[in-house]
C-alpha cells in the first residue's frame, strides 16, 4: 500500500467517525467543518493528498455531490489547490500560533475625551430598577393601540419608502408635529423647518457637526444632562459648565475668561436634574446673550408636557426673533425610548442644509413608523396620552413623597416636583450620597448620585430620583427603603 492510499484510509475512517446523521448540521457541512479544523490545527499540512471524491462518496455512503460541494467550499477558501490530473492537495497556509505562542494583546489606551465619555456612561443604568430617571410608564403605554396602528402602516407602506430619503422626515409626521408645537409650546415654525432624528441624541449630534469646530466653547448647564455632555466631549467640544441657580442658567455666572460660546445648551422648561424652570424675564435676558456673542442656543424640551400644578411657559423658540434657538425634542420620554425618534425644528436658515446633511450621515429612513406616529398625533391619541401620564405621574410622585416622608421629616431635601418625571433629593454631604448608592445598589435598587451630573469641582451630593417608570407599589416599597437608610445613615456621615 502507498502512502496515499494509507492517508486516504485514515482520511476517510476518521471522517466515518465524524459524521453522524442526528446533527443538525447537513452531511456537506460536516464534510467541510471536519476537514477544515484539520488543516487549521495542522492534522493535514501543506501538499497532503485528499481522497478522490468518488472514493470518499463510496466509502462514507453519501453522494459524490456532497463531497464536491464540501470540497469546493474549502477550494474556494484557500485551502486546498487542485493539481491537474492529481487531484486535490492542501494548500501551503502560513502556520497558526498556538495561544502560548501569541504575543500578549495590545494594551487599551483611551484618549482624554475617551476616558471622560465612558465617566458620563456612570449616569446610565443597566437595567430597569426603581428610581431610574428619564423611564416613562412603559407599563401604561397603549401598546394593542400602537401596534394596530403600526402592521396596517407596514402593510400599506409605499414602495418610495424603501428607498433612500433626504426629506428630514416623513412630510406627513412633520406636519402634525408642526401643529402641536405651535398650539402646546408656543414653536413658532412651519413643517419645512423640522427634522426627524434617530432621538434627540442624534439631533445634539447634527448640531455639533454642522455647527462647531473642534475645540469651540460650549456653555453646558451645571449639573446637566450626561447625553448632552457625552455628545459634546464626542465632538471635541470645550464646555464650559456655567452654574444654575433657582431661575435656571444663570449667564452672569459663567467664568470671566471663558471664551464666547458657539453654542448654548439648557433645558428651561425643566431644567435636568434641578428642576427649576427658567421664567420668561431670564429667558430673554439669555436670547440677548446670545445674540451679542453671536451663539446658538439649544433648547432642549425634554419633558415640558408634564407639568403639574404650574401653567406651561412658552418655548424659548417662540420667544426668539433673533432665529437663533434650535429646538430639540423627542419621543422617548412621552411614549417610549425603543422608539428611536427625536426632532430638531430650526431656523429657517439652517433647516435645507441639515436635511441634506442628515440624510448623508444617518440615513433617514423607517417611515412606515413615522407614518404611523404621524397617525397617533392628528387623531389625538397622543394628546390623550400625555393627558393620562400626566395624572399617573402626580399620583406617582405623591406616593414618593409619601414614602420619603420620614426621611424629609429629619432633613431629606426634596425638589418642589411642580413638572417632570423625577425628583431631586438634596444630601449634606459626599459621604451619605456614596454610602446610600452602595446600599441600593445591594438592595438591587437604582439610585443616580447627583454629582455625576457635575463637570467641575464644584459638585453638590444628592440623588436624581426618577419615579415615572415604577408603579405606585414599587414606589412605595424602594421609597420605605430608601427613607429607612436615609434615617440609618443620618447620624453617622
Amino acid at each position: 500500500m502507498n502512502l496515499r492510499d494509507a492517508a486516504s484510509d485514515w482520511i476517510t475512517e476518521a471522517l466515518a467517525l465524524r459524521l453522524a446523521e442526528h446533527e443538525s448540521a447537513t452531511l456537506v457541512q460536516q464534510l467541510y467543518r471536519s476537514l477544515k479544523e484539520w488543516i487549521q490545527h495542522g492534522e493535514l499540512t501543506a501538499g497532503d493528498a485528499l481522497p478522490s471524491s468518488r472514493y470518499l462518496a463510496r466509502a462514507l455512503g453519501v453522494s459524490r455531490n456532497t463531497v464536491l460541494a464540501a470540497m469546493d467550499r474549502l477550494l474556494a477558501e484557500g485551502l486546498l489547490i487542485s493539481r491537474q490530473g492529481a487531484g486535490l492537495y492542501v494548500a501551503d497556509l502560513p502556520s497558526l500560533l498556538t495561544k502560548a505562542e501569541l504575543p500578549p494583546p495590545l494594551p487599551v489606551r483611551y484618549s482624554t475625551r475617551g476616558n471622560k465619555l465612558l465617566a458620563l456612561g456612570g449616569t446610565l443604568s443597566p437595567r430597569h430598577r426603581a428610581f431610574v430617571p428619564g423611564v416613562p410608564a412603559l407599563d401604561l403605554f397603549p401598546r394593542e393601540q400602537w401596534q394596530r396602528l403600526l402592521r396596517r402602516h407596514y402593510y400599506h407602506a409605499q414602495i418610495a419608502w424603501m428607498d433612500y430619503q433626504t426629506n428630514g422626515g416623513l412630510p406627513e409626521l412633520k406636519a402634525a408635529l408642526c401643529d402641536y408645537l405651535r398650539l402646546s409650546r408656543a414653536v413658532r415654525c412651519q413643517p419645512g423647518q423640522i427634522v426627524i432624528t434617530q432621538g434627540a441624541q442624534q439631533a445634539f449630534e447634527l448640531i455639533t457637526q454642522l455647527l462647531t469646530d473642534h475645540g469651540d466653547s460650549v456653555w453646558m448647564e451645571e449639573p446637566g444632562y450626561g447625553g448632552a455632555q457625552a455628545c459634546f466631549l464626542a465632538s471635541g467640544l470645550t464646555i464650559t459648565p456655567v452654574p444654575v441657580d433657582q431661575e435656571g442658567l444663570n449667564p452672569s455666572l459663567a467664568p470671566a475668561s471663558a471664551p464666547a460660546p458657539r453654542l448654548i445648551y439648557v433645558t428651561p422648561s425643566h431644567q435636568y436634574p434641578s428642576g427649576v424652570t427658567m421664567p420668561v424675564p431670564r429667558r430673554l435676558a439669555l436670547l440677548e446673550h446670545a445674540s451679542r456673542t453671536g451663539s446658538w442656543v439649544i433648547e432642549d424640551d425634554y419633558d415640558s408636557e408634564f407639568r403639574y400644578d404650574t401653567p406651561p411657559t412658552p418655548s424659548l423658540q417662540g420667544l426668539s426673533e433673533q432665529a437663533s434657538v434650535i429646538y430639540v425634542g423627542t419621543f422617548s420620554k412621552v411614549l417610549y425610548p425603543g422608539l428611536r425618534l427625536g426632532y430638531l425644528v430650526l431656523p429657517d436658515t439652517l433647516a435645507k442644509d441639515f436635511r441634506r446633511a442628515h440624510a448623508r450621515l444617518h440615513r433617514e429612513g423607517n417611515y412606515p413608523v413615522q407614518s404611523a406616529l404621524a397617525e397617533f398625533i392628528a387623531n389625538g391619541h397622543f394628546t390623550r396620552h400625555i393627558a393620562r401620564m400626566r395624572s399617573a405621574y402626580r399620583q406617582r410622585q405623591a406616593c414618593l413623597r409619601t414614602a420619603l416622608a420620614p426621611a424629609v421629616a429629619k432633613g431629606l431635601e426634596l425638589s418642589d416636583g411642580h413638572a417632570g418625571m423625577h425628583l431631586l433629593a438634596r444630601l449634606d454631604t459626599r459621604a451619605q450620597e456614596d454610602l446610600l448608592v452602595e446600599r441600593a445598589d445591594k438592595a438591587d435598587i437604582t439610585l443616580s448620585p447627583l454629582s455625576r451630573y457635575y463637570l467641575s469641582a464644584n459638585e453638590h451630593p444628592g440623588l436624581v430620583l426618577g419615579y415615572a417608570g415604577s408603579t405606585e407599589g414599587e414606589l412605595m416599597k424602594a421609597g420605605k427603603w430608601l427613607s429607612d437608610a436615609y434615617l440609618a445613615i443620618k447620624d453617622d456621615t
